[in-house]
């Protein structure tokens, strides 16, 4: 008996087939050296380091990382907003756009997802990328892989994870760079027959953090200072891109003064009533949640508050993944912890509120989180958002210029605002 998901997972790849066909007639007539960026989290972040070093050397593929979105990239079409109709346009437009339209640029930075069971086979083979950046591994859209599992294709829904992502490496033609703490990443790059690299947090030989700051030193020397709260772990993402720029025999500009964070990805804002906002609420999985939580601890300032979102397609791992991020937040040096959403208040909540070192709040939803907090601020805390559950709004709403910064925060095109609006976030 074939599944519904199989068949839908079938025809989402026969569609894309089509827009790949032509796609490929512009990457030919372009034939830029393909640099694909692909793990479970910190790729967006990673391809934002690497333009800030190529700079219009490159074309970057920002907000497609998927077969279709890639495809549509490529030929300069933006992919599916709202609009049903945009299908029948995108069938016509595509063909014209292919044989007309020629982006500019020596490299092309993709961006490679692995949410959908053979997404990345699809795109790899295609593209078959001179450089491969494999930035993390974890339990990503997990949901999506379950299937999998229960079909007997692999042991556990973590190898069914590591062996998509390893089809990129595997059409990779030239040089692989990996982050080599992760042992699932190691075993699947072993029988790969291309130069690899491998880079580890052992390569930190410095680093602090604020709400608003951070630096890295690495052992190749180079200081890498931010406007920007980032966590430890993005040493392995300065050191991916150190390999990259001396594979590519190109310095390194050690200043991110002017470095662009990519939306709701430790961003900093000022907040009302002299408050400190580090919003990391684009996405969350466990991986991420960690690394914020580790650099939250960091940060020495007083008056802390964790504010958690949900951690959504965790499939049947839900329950465990929230578990353990449960134990991870009773370590953790914070004054309040507020969690929003089911997940948080089903999983999470029963377990922290055991600890008697902070005050747990559980919300439904970010109206009464947003009440809780405007009424118990007295001034100078510092508030980190990470999560699902329309933590972007939540920030929008505590933010000292709202007119300024909230263009940039995560989900702001008229799609999401409406979403938004729908559940009553005005």
């Amino acid at each position: 008996m074939i599944h519904l998901g199989s068949l839908k997972r079938k025809a989402y790849l026969i569609v894309a087939r089509y827009f790949r066909w032509w796609a490929d007639i512009a990457l030919r007539r372009w034939h830029p050296r393909v640099i694909a960026v692909t793990g479970s989290v910190g790729k967006t972040t990673m391809l934002h380091l690497i333009e800030h070093e190529l700079g219009r050397r490159a074309h970057y593929s920002h907000n497609a990382n998927s077969a279709f979105g890639i495809a549509f990239d490529i030929v300069g079409l933006r992919g599916i907003t709202n609009s049903k109709l945009r299908w029948f346009y995108l069938i016509l437009a595509v063909p014209y756009r292919a044989l007309t339209y020629r982006r500019k640029g020596e490299y092309y930075v993709v961006e490679v997802d692995g949410e959908r069971p053979d997404e990345v086979e699809f795109v790899a083979s295609w593209l078959r990328p001179e450089v491969t950046i494999w930035v993390s591994l974890g339990n990503s859209h997990a949901v999506y892989f379950d299937r999998q599992v229960a079909a007997g294709a692999f042991e556990n829904v973590e190898d069914a994870i590591a062996h998509e992502f390893a089809r990129l490496p595997a059409h990779t033609r030239t040089y692989i760079i990996a982050n080599g703490d992760e042992a699932r990443i190691r075993t699947s790059l072993e029988r790969i027959r291309v130069r690899t690299d491998f880079v580890s947090l052992d390569d930190l030989t410095d680093y602090t953090v604020m709400p608003d700051t951070s630096s890295f030193t690495l052992k190749s020397g180079r200081t890498y200072a931010f406007t920007y709260p980032m966590p430890r772990e993005n040493a392995l993402q300065l050191s991916l891109l150190d390999k990259l720029l001396a594979y590519l025999s190109l310095d390194s500009e050690e200043s991110m003064e002017d470095f662009i964070m990519p939306p709701g990805r430790n961003s900093y804002f000022d907040g009302i009533e002299n408050t400190k906002l580090i919003d990391s609420s684009y996405n969350a999985h466990l991986i991420s949640m960690k690394s914020m939580l580790d650099m939250l601890d960091e940060i020495d300032v007083e008056h802390k508050w964790l504010v958690l979102g949900d951690m959504i397609e965790q499939g049947k791992s839900e329950q465990e993944q929230h578990d353990q991020l449960a134990q991870r937040i009773l370590e953790s040096d914070v004054e309040r912890v507020i969690l929003i959403g089911r997940r948080m208040k089903q999983h999470v909540a029963p377990i922290v509120e055991t600890s008697s070192r902070f005050q747990t709040t559980v919300f439904d939803s970010p109206i009464g989180a947003l009440d809780y907090i405007q009424s118990e601020l007295r001034g100078g805390e510092t508030l980190l958002f990470k999560g699902s559950q329309y933590l972007e709004w939540l920030v929008e709403k505590l933010l000292a210029h709202p007119e300024r910064d909230r263009v940039l925060l995560a989900r702001q095109e008229p799609a999401a605002r409406k979403r938004r609006e729908k559940r009553g976030l005005l």
